[in-house]
């Protein structure tokens, strides 16, 4: 592995174990769900309307772990920064994947 490589993991993990910041600060502040990610239903709360295209679009995909966190809203805020670690290094885990086969695919096709 390059000295490049190893930072570029390196970085990966670290932003990974820094994931959970996005759940301490809205409760350290008292604020409700983090910037941007309201459902269409608060969105309406917030500003009257949900726009045509997300009213539309809403329902298209539902993630595979809903909010990071298997243990649902109740979970302990210890639970839940460990679920969104996990997350993070398993999105991290299938991008790199999905990015190495990609790669022997092209360099396979190449020769």
């Amino acid at each position: 592995m390059t000295v490049f490589q190893k930072k570029l993991w390196t970085g990966l993990v670290v932003m990974a174990l820094l994931s959970p910041i996005g759940i301490f600060l809205p409760n350290f502040f008292n604020a409700e769900d983090a910037w941007g990610e309201w459902s269409a239903e608060k969105l309406k709360e917030l500003i009257g309307y949900v726009p045509a295209g997300l009213e539309k679009l809403a329902d298209l995909w539902k993630a595979p772990i809903p909010d990071y966190n298997p243990g649902g809203e109740g979970a302990s805020m210890a639970a839940q920064a460990v679920w969104y670690v996990v997350s993070g290094l398993i999105g991290i885990l299938l991008v790199a994947g999905a990015v190495y086969l990609l790669a022997r695919l092209l360099q396979r096709h190449e020769k």
